[in-house]
């Protein structure tokens, strides 16, 4: 009698054995899913675009050809030049300081309010001690408060310190950033390793140069996202300013573009200077916008240290 050999050895597999990808797309994505998601983000792009083609068409129109001829085409006559012309000159050059005073608010604004975020955010995330988790929630709780519920009380605040109807007005309200601390958190202690902070406590860096040479450099995609919806915020913001700014010379942009508008009614030349300083306040925001995105990516360290 023939006794049978069993093998003990592992099944080689073949690679004709491995599942055939879905036609048609990666990863199993089936074509109907890839169209429809791109037709949406095609209606989303459309929906912010013409906005922004409205504005470019509005400015290069006189008034006569702004409301009679068709809002999205070119009008009779191209004046594009000649009012931006009247816009950078009107006024001993008001708009200028308007746009100076804009970039002072936002610029400082966001890079103060990014960096104190990113601080806060990498504090909370990567020390341990008492009270975490509350001063947490209290952030989480700002970050619900709508900036028009707060701008009456800093207003009398800044009334009785006599900051009032000044730069500080504006911008030290833009220093705090609810969102952007949340989101710092967040993104330090899912990105800054423990022990990369740890080796370098071993190597005798001292806890702020830790931070400033590891921990930002890491955090760089957060800060970037923080910075860009700082900026823009701080840019866009129109009810601060209306409540802190009497004075014509500290207006921003937003402040300064809607009194222009509201003399339209009594002199209709003030539609041209405002669709081009309407044109002019929306090139900074696509610049930063432009040259920003290319920090959007994962630091050169992130995922170097394994579990």
């Amino acid at each position: 009698m023939t006794s049978a050999t069993v093998s003990t050895a592992p099944r080689r597999t073949d690679v004709s054995d491995a599942p055939a990808p879905a036609p048609g797309g990666r990863s199993g994505r089936r074509p109907a899913t890839t169209i429809l998601v791109t037709g949406i983000l095609a209606v989303v792009a459309i929906y912010f675009l013409v906005p922004v083609y409205w504005v470019v068409v509005a400015a290069s129109k006189t008034t006569d050809d702004l409301f009679g001829t068709n809002g999205f085409w070119f009008g009779n006559t191209f004046a594009l030049f000649d009012n931006l012309g009247a816009v950078l000159t009107y006024g001993d050059g008001v708009f200028v300081r308007w746009f100076a005073n804009s970039v002072l608010y936002a610029g400082v604004g966001g890079l103060i309010a990014t960096y104190l975020a990113a601080a806060g955010g990498y504090a909370l995330a990567k020390y341990a001690f008492k009270g975490r988790n509350l001063i947490f929630g209290l952030v989480l709780g700002g970050v619900l408060v709508p900036g028009t519920a707060t701008a009456l009380p800093l207003f009398l605040l800044f009334s009785q310190l006599g900051l009032a109807n000044t730069y500080w007005s504006v911008l030290i309200p833009s220093l705090v950033s609810p969102f952007g601390f949340f989101l710092c958190r967040i993104y330090a202690d899912a990105t800054v390793d423990t022990s990369l902070v740890e080796a370098a406590r071993i190597d005798g860096a001292g806890e702020l140069r830790i931070f400033h040479t590891l921990g930002l450099r890491i955090m760089t995609p957060a800060l970037v996202t923080v910075f860009l919806f700082q900026i823009v915020g701080i840019w866009n913001n129109y009810f601060l300013p209306l409540v802190m700014l009497s004075d014509q010379d500290l207006y921003p942009i937003t402040l300064g573009l809607n009194n222009w508008n509201s003399q339209t009614d009594r002199l209709p030349e003030f539609y041209e200077l405002t669709t081009g300083g309407v044109l002019l306040s929306v090139i900074p925001l696509a610049v930063a916008m432009i040259v920003l995105q290319r920090f959007w990516r994962g630091g050169l360290t992130e995922g170097a240290v394994k579990a």
